[in-house]
């Protein structure tokens, strides 16, 4: 038996790539799963693309492995949204021990050249979200003592990208929340970690290559330039490294950055 099983797993940005891949890996490890998605297009980035049908594709999939969901299409800048889906989810299944805070966006620009409507929804999306995701979930692990909150920021988070300020000041600030998370909740027992990876091979890439008139491959090498010989990771490679953040082997982990960059920052 896994020792997820029966534990529960609030994800936001579900509906693709990076939360969708964790999403079901969770489920065949026995876990409940709430899963949070737009589920719909947004202005910006135009190549936005989770639907509805997104969702309910992933409960299908998710009760086809035999384990329990509660999805629930909304959006992470709104308080009443997020209070909503974590009420349903603790109506449903009593706890939530994990938090993957993943919903995010990205997009090019340069730093000046930005409107204020593009600066502020990639913060209000990716940082802001993380951390009213958190406020609502956070007070029922302190109830139950327990808990691993991981926020997926980035290498972005760790150092500067070229015309995309907006998303590396978001995903800055999501590992100064994790730090100071992390010693506001230590007394109760919640580890708090921000997870900082490389590129990911998600649709992201091909939405981005649209954008810019290129190719992925372009996108890959622009936005990584990885030690190793890869152009990017895959989602497969960030489950597993939710999976050991949320587990027991990472017991004495908390505040930390967990940097899976195939090398990108010893460059």
């Amino acid at each position: 038996m896994s020792e997820f099983t029966g534990k529960t797993i609030f994800i936001t940005g579900a509906a693709k790539g990076q939360g969708y891949a964790v999403a079901k890996a969770f489920a065949k490890e026995g876990a409940n799963i709430i899963a949070f998605d737009l589920g719909e297009t947004i202005p910006y980035p135009a190549y936005n693309r989770s639907s509805n049908e997104d969702l309910e594709k992933l409960k299908d999939e998710v009760e086809a492995l035999g384990a329990k969901i509660v999805i629930y299409a909304g959006d992470v800048r709104k308080a009443d949204d997020l209070k909503e889906a974590v009420d349903r989810g603790i109506k449903e299944f009593g706890t939530i021990d994990i938090l993957f805070s993943n919903a995010g966006i990205a997009a090019y620009g340069y730093s000046w050249e930005l409107t204020e409507e593009q600066w502020n929804d990639v913060i209000d999306i990716n940082l802001n979200g993380g951390w009213l995701t958190s406020k609502y979930v956070i007070p029922h692990m302190i109830e139950q003592k327990s808990g691993v909150i991981i926020y997926n920021s980035s290498i972005a988070g760790l150092r500067g990208m070229n015309r995309m300020a907006h998303y590396a000041a978001s995903k800055h600030g999501l590992i100064g929340l994790t730090r100071s998370q992390a010693i506001e909740l230590a007394p109760y027992g919640i580890r708090v970690i921000s997870l900082c990876p490389t590129g990911v091979n998600t649709p992201m890439n091909d939405g981005l290559a649209e954008l810019e008139g290129t190719t992925v491959e372009e996108i890959a090498t622009r936005s990584a330039g990885n030690l190793l010989p890869v152009p990017w990771i895959e989602p497969e490679d960030v489950v597993e490294a939710v999976k050991y953040l949320a587990s027991d082997k990472a017991k004495y982990m908390t505040g930390s950055q967990f940097v899976l960059d195939a090398g990108l920052l010893t460059r």
